[in-house]
């Protein structure tokens, strides 16, 4: 079955421009609108606009998006149904990249954006919180990052969980997930109830990406990355990559964010943010560690040509 083109068409007013995103169930579209100009216009796939599941995941996204107020959260302008059954979701347009893609691409971020990025991304999954959401699929692919002002927004409220729906109606059983797997919580392979803690995880395995370029594990498919997820300790963060050595309490503060229970990790994304931070300031100890930190942490962001 041939995929639908919506190029040059207008959906609900929305004048679709270009694709620049797709996923299992939407595609994401550049797009423009006479009130509220460029956006990010995400459209439900065609075979799953007759699937009412798809179709209430789709619009409870759009219901987390918009309770979800601050800086670093792409913002939710509108949901709805277009002639012919095509359901949208219309949210501001943030420039810059997807962070994971701007990763594989320039390598691993110096300290100091580091610091500023998981900074940024604990105040927005922090304000998720605050209205009884846990997102549940932080990782780098739901990140836009802008080089040109070092700001990241964190996107994709598709799989978020609302903290006050009955505990019964929020748990999943043992050995099945939502997520992506290389950033969940133990917890969320175990059939436990999920909570805040779980993103902090997340947020401490996407900070160890980003200062290292790698994951802390090394397991190459599913499977493997299963088990080691749930029987195995993460890679200390000072032994992920050779030659690429942070000071000791950095690495304390990535592993107690990965701790396995959750009760070992910080009280809030934003005690394990701000102690990053702290940490990230302190120079590796000896000659050697203090070189390569100066060179980490002045090293400017790329900058748009």
């Amino acid at each position: 079955m041939p995929r639908e083109n919506l190029i040059g068409t207008a959906v609900a007013g929305y004048t679709i421009d270009r694709e620049v995103g797709e996923g299992g169930t939407s595609t994401v579209y550049d797009a423009h609108h006479p009130e509220h100009g460029r956006v990010a216009l995400k459209v439900l796939r065609e075979r799953l606009r007759n699937d009412s599941t798809a179709v209430a995941r789709f619009v409870r996204e759009a219901g987390y998006g918009a309770r979800v107020e601050h800086p670093n959260v792409v913002h939710t302008l509108e949901v709805g149904e277009a002639t012919g059954g095509v359901h949208y979701l219309a949210m501001e347009w943030a420039d810059g990249e997807i962070l994971e893609k701007y990763i594989r691409r320039h390598g691993a971020l110096s300290s100091r954006e580091v610091a500023s990025v998981i900074k940024q991304l604990a105040s927005a999954v922090e304000a998720t919180h605050q209205q009884n959401i846990v997102h549940r699929d932080l990782k780098p692919e739901n990140v836009m990052y802008d080089p040109e002002t070092c700001q990241a927004k964190l996107l994709d409220f598709g799989i978020a969980a609302d903290t006050t729906t009955p505990a019964e109606e929020r748990l999943t059983r043992a050995g099945f997930f939502v997520g992506t797997l290389m950033y969940l919580a133990p917890e969320s392979l175990t059939g436990e109830l999920v909570t805040a803690a779980a993103d902090q995880y997340s947020l401490a395995t996407i900070a160890y990406f980003l200062l290292t370029g790698v994951l802390p594990y090394s397991a190459k498919q599913p499977r493997e990355m299963f088990t080691q997820l749930l029987n195995m300790p993460p890679i200390p963060l000072n032994q992920a990559k050779d030659g690429v050595i942070f000071h000791p309490q950095v690495e304390a503060v990535i592993m107690r964010g990965l701790s396995k229970k959750p009760d070992n990790r910080y009280g809030t994304v934003l005690e394990f943010a701000t102690e990053l931070e702290h940490a990230l300031a302190l120079p590796p100890e000896g000659p050697a560690g203090l070189s390569r930190f100066l060179r980490r942490f002045s090293r400017k962001p790329d900058r748009k040509r």
